[in-house]
């Protein structure tokens, strides 16, 4: 039998979960569409609720071969014991941390996380007698001081929401396991797709994704992801699903046909994300650039480090605040970049904050910057157009 080679990324990408099981003699995995599935035997059903959870089917919540087939391609990408599947990315976030605290435990969080997820903890689990700590993204070992002994989990999202700050992962993991060694470290991973950082390797114990952004990679289909170690498979798994999580079949297919694009799409996104950055960089209205990849930017050393590889996503910040006409004249009048919630999708996107929008949303955190901030998705466009477009939006602002 000959040796088996290690794949690369993008031949792991076109073959993962689509193993015959569930393609069934085509090329894609099979849409089962099902809320009962029926047994044959007695035997058949006995067999069916020993193996529930180790991918027999048994009950349409549990899943179907769709399911199972994006399941086994996500652990194959990330490394991982287990796939929890989530409605959406938010759901993944929220579902992850509650399979895995209770009523006294406290959690910390960094404060450059996504805004729904600071909402999760500050309004759903303060009600719940869960209080939440939050920690400067750059803090590193000194992460340490901050655990209590209650401390159960330890969010991590790395870039950082909008201003896109990277973690230290391994200090963080390291200074964490010294203290509170049974503490279950999270990450948000959706800016790398979960494949350009593997957060498992990198003693992360739950890799979480809005895999609404990249794996659906066309603006049509909501889903979010968590991929577990097999320290907090049985508990993420079993909480999960008590708790009701599920996606559709379709949705489940629609990801699944979504990873066999995703790393040709990142190349690009990658690619001409990177040159609009340093064309923004260089730009006389640009105070700076919050681009992980770009040299200057907060955390840029952990990303050459431990990054194999840039998404579309990352912000400038303008040298002066933009009034509320002058924000109007430059948002409303873009070609090529639509003003949306969301990324990670084909399309180029454009969303701004002021610098007090900020602050209002960085708990126990500063903003160090006095002009307006937009954040950019750059999508799969000709990047000659795209920086035509931002040029344009320039002269409307001048």
């Amino acid at each position: 039998m000959s040796e088996k080679h290690p794949q690369q990324l993008e031949t792991a990408l076109v073959h993962a979960g689509r193993s015959k099981r569930y393609t069934q003699g085509s090329v894609n995995s099979v849409i089962q569409r099902a809320s009962s599935l029926v047994f044959d035997t007695v035997e058949a059903k006995k067999h069916a609720t020993r193996n529930r959870a180790k991918g027999e089917l048994f009950y349409g919540r549990r899943g179907t071969l769709t399911h199972f087939s994006l399941q086994d391609a996500m652990c194959e990408l990330e490394g991982g014991a287990g796939c929890a599947l989530f409605p959406c990315g938010a759901a993944a976030v929220a579902n992850s941390i509650l399979a895995f605290v209770e009523q006294g435990d406290h959690i910390l969080v960094t404060n450059t996380a996504y805004e729904p997820t600071q909402d999760f903890c500050s309004k759903i689990l303060a009600k719940m007698g869960i209080t939440t700590g939050w920690f400067d993204p750059l803090i590193g070992a000194d992460i340490a001081a901050l655990v209590q002994p209650n401390t159960r989990v330890v969010f991590l999202e790395s870039p950082g929401s909008i201003t896109m700050e990277v973690h230290d992962v391994p200090a963080i993991v390291a200074a964490v396991r010294s203290v509170a060694p049974d503490a279950i470290i999270m990450m948000d991973n959706t800016w790398a797709a979960g494949v350009l950082f593997k957060a498992l390797e990198f003693g992360i114990d739950i890799s979480i994704q809005a895999a609404t952004k990249y794996l659906i990679g066309h603006s049509d289909g909501m889903i979010g992801t968590a991929v577990s170690n097999a320290r907090c498979w049985d508990q993420l798994r079993e909480n999960a699903y008590l708790m009701g999580q599920m996606v559709d079949a379709d949705t489940a297919y629609m990801t699944s046909r979504g990873l066999r694009t995703l790393s040709v799409r990142l190349r690009q996104h990658h690619e001409s994300s990177l040159r609009i950055a340093g064309w923004l960089a260089k730009h006389p209205q640009v105070e700076r650039v919050n681009h992980p990849a770009l040299p200057g930017s907060k955390g840029h050393a952990f990303w050459q480090r431990d990054f194999t590889g840039s998404s579309g996503l990352f912000s400038f910040v303008l040298k002066k605040r933009l009034n509320d006409a002058e924000l109007a004249a430059y948002l409303d009048n873009f070609s090529l970049f639509s003003m949306a919630y969301s990324w990670g999708g084909f399309e180029s996107l454009i969303l701004p904050n002021q610098p007090e929008q900020l602050a209002a949303i960085r708990p126990q955190g500063e903003v160090d910057f006095s002009g307006t901030l937009i954040r950019l998705h750059v999508g799969l466009e000709n990047v000659d157009d795209l920086i035509a477009d931002l040029a344009a939006g320039f002269e409307r602002i001048a």
